[in-house]
């Protein structure tokens, strides 16, 4: 069995499948989530300018806290300080790139969108990150140098560049997992909008389900021998952690509270432009007609006449 070619060649020029797997992944993140946007009565044409920062912050992040958990170590960057910009050949932290894009992101919302409250833009998010992961597993790993896990001698065993021998195809199981935690997102989502709140409950509930994959993940399908492994299985416990705790205290803070006017407990709340009319423009000022005293049909003049004086 022949691996996944992971490079390929347009004269001279050297492309990387991981690279551009990882470009359509952020491509459709970006359309996804804007269509939520707009879904739920939000403007998307300040995202243009804030899915650059998304992506830079995501990249920098992703690799930062990669290269930090693998100092150590006959393999670590700190006996390669050369391989620390080789981000061709993967090595970018989910988690890394979570911390970088998303506090990024809500900065920017808070700026250039300021009707998107956080816990709604949470929300909003949630599904579209996890399908997007789950995109970029096939796209990126799967597509990368060294991107198999442990050895294994199962038929569903493939083969990667830059590891011997059959390896588990963590991407695709990983792809299975997340596909199932986007599945349940919406389904929760579905739900809360019947009941009409609370609002937050599907990014916790996309954020326990993914820890609880990605501990299943590290713990089961991949080796965890060095630091960054641990600081791995530990996000991902906290992650569950969290997660279920702010669903909790969501619901419980929730309980018993009406919703009767809630039509979409995510919709952009109406701008005062928009909602506001003015009375003046809508109705005329009565103006009423001199009374006619005598009741001779005609009105009564009410200018006062002056006559000659005697």
């Amino acid at each position: 069995m022949k691996p996944i070619p992971v490079v390929f060649h347009l004269g001279s020029l050297q492309i990387h499948t991981y690279g551009i797997g990882l470009a359509l992944t952020f491509w459709f993140g970006y359309r996804y989530f804007a269509k939520r946007l707009r879904d739920h009565g939000y403007p998307d044409a300040w995202f243009g300018r804030t899915f650059i920062w998304i992506v830079v912050a995501s990249i920098i992040g992703a690799r930062v806290v990669h290269v930090v958990a693998n100092l150590r170590g006959a393999q670590g960057y700190a006996q390669n300080p050369g391989d620390v910009f080789a981000i061709w050949h993967g090595g970018l932290s989910s988690f890394g790139g979570l911390l970088g894009g998303v506090p990024t992101g809500l900065i920017c919302a808070r700026r250039w969108c300021p009707q998107l409250r956080l816990s709604v833009a949470l929300d909003l998010v949630a599904p579209v990150l996890v399908i997007a992961w789950t995109v970029g597993r096939l796209l990126g790993p799967q597509l990368m140098y060294q991107g198999g896990g442990n050895l294994t001698h199962a038929w569903y065993g493939m083969a990667y560049a830059g590891q011997a021998g059959k390896r588990v195809p963590v991407p695709i199981f990983q792809a299975a997992e997340d596909s199932v935690v986007y599945v349940i997102a919406l389904w929760v989502e579905r739900m809360i909008a019947r009941r009409r709140g609370p609002i937050g409950i599907v990014a916790t509930t996309a954020v326990t389900l993914y820890g609880a994959a990605r501990f299943n993940d590290e713990y089961v399908l991949l080796p965890h021998k060095t630091g960054g492994d641990i600081a791995v299985l530990i996000a991902s416990l906290a992650f569950v952690g969290v997660g279920a705790a702010l669903a909790g205290w969501l619901l419980w803070q929730d309980r018993g509270l009406a919703h009767d006017n809630v039509t979409d407990p995510w919709r952009a709340p109406a701008t005062e432009d928009a909602s506001a009319t003015s009375k003046g423009d809508d109705t005329e000022t009565a103006v009423p007609a001199p009374a006619d005293e005598a009741g001779d049909g005609e009105r009564d003049d009410l200018t006062p006449t002056v006559g000659p004086v005697d």
